[in-house]
């Protein structure tokens, strides 16, 4: 066990890259494994939490809770490193040997092309490198935090614990956390209550994740997965909680992504193609240059002139122009893409662009219209039930908890009960708030002062276990194991078909009982299920099959599962050859990793390191690999690849570090790029 003289990132040394997120996640994974006494006892803290001593103490050891900044290049640094490449450096040498010998136009005129390719990639390097302060922008500046010796404040009676800012949280540290805050470090909950996140910003996913302090499954290898952690960057939607400070500052999972954004992108095919042009021309000058001046001094036995003019040889062989030629043609490029609603960032990225033989991408958002809809209202058999429907929506209409996405899309349908005036006819009496343990919650209505009508939805297997009876075809029928086996078969229907699944049930109550709780949630008629899907975009299958007639393999690397990816592709007409989960690659090495990778259509449940893992091993393999994604989680990835993709909506951080970025965030539009190049 650790002690207070060695909080668990203290005596961590910095990491860069992948190194540095795997020693983070490894260390997080350990942490979820304990209990709350064995957490506590690890970080020497309490439930009370730390005195400001201790807090003091254990600051200087761990430093500030912020995300690491690098020290900003200076200008004409970076100006000088794009003047650096082979090409450049080579030009740069034959215009110092003109100039020595007398040929001062001619250096002038190499100069100039060298300078104006160098602005123009500063000019576009210059503000690509601001991705990284995107990230460091989204923590909060304040936090809750529990001191045994400060006097904590009191909001209604209820002890509410000491305003901090959050860079002076330290490991440990026992913070609360309610509905609205952002999480300000990666923390173990310890206690919570009805506790719902958003970890979009990491995972790409548009629903939100209940967490709880119950150990998870020891097999489990993904952070994200762990329902116990919590990470910066996060956003609690509902609910409260209570948390250990686990890991702050450069040592976050949120910094890790941090520095996979930040430094220079790596070497793209294109700058491969151009420094090995370069070098074969050098290799050739090499060759020549001394053979034209051996033969010219043996026949006219002037060795000086034979000097000159071997220079002169050496001069006339370099592309002094090709610079400004490749670059012009890239900028007009530029321009044609620009009218068909495609920003270039990068103009090199044009090339690498019309080279792709793999693109990847990721679902929510790309592939998928990010929108949660309610696709079908079904009975206990499966038959389509305009009841279902009613009760789901005066469920939903008349909850005062979290109206998440489900919710959302049940109440789209508003026009389709617009007969039965809802309002007018359904009062709310009472309700039964959502719990994890339940995993279901319930609103009591009356209907027309007649009776009360509780209604509850929730997860299929809970809401099972509290009915006896089901109703179809307005017949109320005893559940029998028979019974039980076609619902639960039913589920696992719309499961395999991508459809998340919501069990609606309901019982009538007489209008005498004055107040319910959960005891009363038994003996409940089945209603039926409400299936919901993220639909694809309309231009998803015909831009898939138009790539793939342009010679490039489609893979989808999401955080989803597996299940409803497989059906996404289904429905866009793309084959799924093999599939491979975040947690299998653990194991494997690069090379592992990438002979499954070349026969992999999905990636499922990936974290953004491992998204980015795949886009190097497969360019490693000699692929030319695009990447296409809308996310904070997707801007590792986006840098990794030799041209990354992303749209107009997207977040900054992706748009940043994003090569080519698409004005209407359509596959069509990528497709008519594509074809734009290719010709």
């Amino acid at each position: 066990m650790k002690t207070l003289s060695q909080p668990p990132n203290s005596s961590k040394k910095p990491k860069t890259g992948s190194s540095q997120s795997v020693d983070s996640s490894n260390a997080l994974i350990d942490i979820a494994q304990h209990d709350v006494d064995g957490v506590l006892h690890l970080f020497d803290t309490s439930l009370e939490g730390l005195t400001e001593t201790e807090a003091k103490q254990r600051l200087g050891k761990s430093g500030l809770n912020e995300i690491a900044r690098e020290k900003a290049i200076a200008w004409y640094v970076q100006l000088l490193k794009t003047v650096t490449n082979p090409l450049s450096l080579l030009l740069i040498v034959l215009a110092t040997i003109s100039l020595l010998t007398g040929s001062p136009t001619a250096a002038l005129i190499i100069f100039v092309m060298v300078i104006f390719g160098g602005l123009l990639r500063f000019s576009q390097e210059f503000q690509s490198n601001k991705a990284a302060e995107k990230l460091r922008e989204m923590v909060s500046a304040t936090a809750t935090v529990s001191r045994k010796d400060a006097t904590p404040k009191k909001e209604k009676g209820i002890t509410a614990g000491k305003e901090i800012a959050v860079k002076l949280l330290v490991p440990g540290d026992v913070i609360f956390l309610s509905a609205g805050d952002m999480i300000p470090a990666d923390v173990r909950l310890i206690a919570t209550k009805d506790l719902f996140l958003s970890q979009s910003t990491l995972t790409g996913e548009s629903l939100p994740t209940e967490k709880h302090p119950e150990l998870p499954d020891h097999n489990e290898k993904n952070p994200l997965e762990l329902v116990n952690l919590c990470f910066m960057g996060t956003t609690v939607v509902s609910g409260c909680g209570t948390a250990v400070v686990a890991e702050t500052g450069s040592h976050t999972y949120l910094a890790s992504l941090a520095k996979t954004v930040s430094g220079r992108k790596p070497r793209t095919s294109f700058d491969k193609g151009v420094n090995g042009v370069t070098m074969l021309l050098l290799r050739f000058m090499l060759v020549m240059a001394p053979l034209v001046f051996l033969i010219n001094g043996v026949v006219k036995g002037n060795w000086i002139e034979a000097f000159t003019f071997s220079l002169s040889v050496a001069v006339g062989l370099a592309p002094e122009m090709l610079p400004v030629i490749v670059t012009a043609n890239l900028a007009k490029g530029a321009i044609t893409m620009s009218n068909k609603k495609v920003i270039v960032k990068n103009i090199d990225a044009i090339q690498d662009f019309g080279s792709m033989n793999i693109l990847c991408t990721d679902k929510t958002g790309t592939l998928t219209q990010d929108k949660i809809v309610l696709q079908r209202h079904l009975d206990p058999y499966g038959q389509e039930s305009t009841d279902v429907l009613k009760y789901a929506y005066l469920n939903s209409f008349y909850q005062t908890g979290l109206k998440n996405l489900l919710d959302v899309a049940v109440l789209a349908h508003n026009q389709e009960l617009e007969s039965l005036d809802i309002e007018k006819n359904y009062q709310k009496f009472d309700e039964i708030p959502f719990d994890f343990v339940r995993r279901r919650m319930s609103v009591v209505v009356e209907e027309m002062g007649k009776q009360h009508i509780l209604i509850c939805k929730g997860a299929v297997e809970e809401v099972l276990k509290v009915c006896t009876q089901l109703k179809v075809d307005d017949k109320v029928l005893p559940i029998d194991e028979s019974v039980r086996t076609k619902v639960a078969d039913l589920q696992q229907k719309l499961n395999s078909e991508g459809l998340r699944v919501v069990a609606v049930a309901y019982k009538i109550m007489p209008t005498d009982q004055s107040h319910y709780a959960i005891p009363d949630e038994s003996n409940l008629v089945l209603l039926g299920n409400i299936a919901f899907l993220d639909p694809p975009k309309d231009s998803a299958a015909q831009a898939i099959k138009a790539l793939k007639g342009h010679g490039v393999e489609i893979k989808i690397i999401t955080g989803d599962n597996e299940i409803i990816t497989r059906k996404i592709c289904k429905d866009v007409g793309l084959p799924v050859q093999n599939i491979l989960l975040g947690s299998d690659i653990e194991s494997l090495s690069d090379d592992e990793l990438a002979s499954s990778a070349a026969t992999t259509t999905i990636f499922a449940k990936f974290s953004p390191t491992q998204k980015a893992k795949v886009i190097q091993v497969l360019r490693k393999k000699g692929n030319v690999v695009g990447y296409m994604g809308d996310g904070i989680n997707d801007a590792a990835a986006l840098r990794e690849a030799d041209v990354g993709i992303s749209v107009d909506t997207a977040v900054d951080i992706a748009k940043e570090s994003a090569d080519i970025i698409l004005l209407e965030p359509t596959f069509r539009t990528l497709t008519v790029t594509s074809s734009l190049v290719l010709n």
